[in-house]
């Protein structure tokens, strides 16, 4: 890839202070060499200097949790019975051949690198995202999706999920990593749970596990009553054993919390549930415009923050939400929790990396991390917005230009 410089009237490195009348260097390796005032970045011989005027450079955002071969399913805002609302997901699912799954991840990759993502991080049991990630120079964690809610399907699951693994090994590597995921409590039985985590710590394999989403979740696991009980009842799948815990205590209970488990959702989240995250350094993929379309309510979001546990932002799917607009969602994380425009921009830039263990590498426009980065021109009336405040302001259709590794992969064909 050749060396390349971008030029822009603001940059934002996100771990330090806004840059003015900026540039960036890119290595012909793909990773940031210099970043800074423009005087002060070389412009070394033979490298190509890209000017974006009046825009500003931002690292790529990190989207914490997307499920992007559903891409193509949305049918509209989800209905208030969100267990039937799965059970009917799933109907759709199977309905579609791989050469499907195949168009709507490639589909869905392209939309996040449209919207400026540069990184994701989804779940999903096709197989179809970490072969559309490896297949265009991507970036992002593939988490394959175990299911298995009846205690007798524990082995056959696990062994399933092995398999899946060793086939779709293949399509890991460089900037494509695979990791695992016991979709949620009301799909995945107490010892499906413990196995998978178990597995997961031998192999070394990152793990993401939706939690503590829906008040029907919760019903399920504290008292064994409300729709996902019910319709473990009618599979006759036994209920889970001991009741009485939170979600969050369930997933403790069967060595699910860890440093490398993405814990996705947590609107129901209590004090208790805090601590017990923040005790095992788990992260949480927060959903907010997810969250509110299914009427789950919100996240304690400020009391995770405050407790210091790694925090970034996720769109869900276009089933749940319509558009991948990970902006949009940080602005509603940011009216949630109170916070300023640059803590709501970190949330998913190096928050998001944070979250994900790969803060060294990504999130951040600093030498040495990968040039991963999104150009904005913010939309009229923000130029007395704080340069952070105006990217916040902005959408998909504001993102002149996306890069991966300083390999441009979204580039808006309109004058600046």
């Amino acid at each position: 890839m050749p060396a390349r410089r971008l030029t822009a009237r603001w940059l934002l490195p996100v771990d330090g202070a806004p840059i003015e009348h900026a540039a960036l260097l890119v290595g012909n390796e793909g990773r940031i060499v210099a970043a800074g005032p423009e005087r002060t970045v070389p412009s070394p011989a033979g490298v190509h200097t890209e000017s974006f005027g009046d825009a500003i450079v931002v690292p790529g955002l990190v989207n914490t949790h997307t499920h992007l071969e559903l891409t193509g399913l949305a049918e509209g805002p989800p209905d208030a019975d969100f267990a039937g609302w799965i059970r009917r997901l799933r109907r759709r699912k199977a309905e579609r051949t791989p050469e499907q799954f195949a168009a709507a991840a490639r589909e869905g990759l392209a939309a996040c690198w449209a919207a400026g993502v540069t990184t994701v991080a989804d779940t999903g049991d096709s197989g179809a995202v970490i072969r559309a990630l490896a297949g265009a120079g991507g970036c992002g964690i593939a988490y394959q999706e175990v299911f298995g809610p009846h205690p007798s399907q524990c082995r056959e699951s696990l062994g399933g999920l092995e398999r899946q693994l060793d086939a779709l090994g293949a399509f890991a590597g460089g900037r494509v990593l695979i990791g695992v995921s016991p979709h949620a409590p009301y799909t995945v039985s107490g010892g499906l749970y413990a196995a998978t985590a178990s597995w997961a710590r031998d192999e070394g394999l990152p793990l993401a596990v939706h939690v503590a989403e829906s008040a029907a979740e919760t019903e399920l696991l504290e008292q064994g009553t409300g729709p996902f009980a019910e319709a473990w009842r009618v599979r006759g799948i036994p209920m889970p054993s001991p009741l009485g815990g939170t979600p969050v205590a369930w997933l403790e209970r069967h060595g699910v919390l860890g440093e490398r488990t993405l814990c996705i959702h947590l609107v129901r989240a209590t004090r208790a549930d805090i601590g017990l995250l923040g005790r095992a350094g788990a992260a949480m993929a927060h959903c907010p415009l997810s969250n509110r379309a299914h009427g789950h309510g919100a996240a304690p979001l400020g009391a995770l923050l405050a407790a210091g546990l790694r925090v970034g932002v996720g769109t869900d799917s276009v089933v749940s939400v319509g558009e991948l607009d990970l902006l949009s969602d940080a602005r509603a994380a940011a009216d949630l929790a109170g916070l300023d425009a640059e803590a709501a921009l970190a949330l998913c830039t190096l928050g998001g990396a944070r979250a994900l263990g790969l803060e060294s590498e990504i999130g951040s426009l600093v030498p040495g991390k990968w040039a991963d980065c999104a150009v904005i021109r913010p939309p009229a009336g923000t130029a007395e917005l704080s340069p952070a405040a105006r990217v916040l302001a902005s959408g998909p259709r504001d993102v002149v230009a996306t890069y991966v590794g300083g390999k441009v992969v979204h580039r808006l064909e309109r004058p600046l």
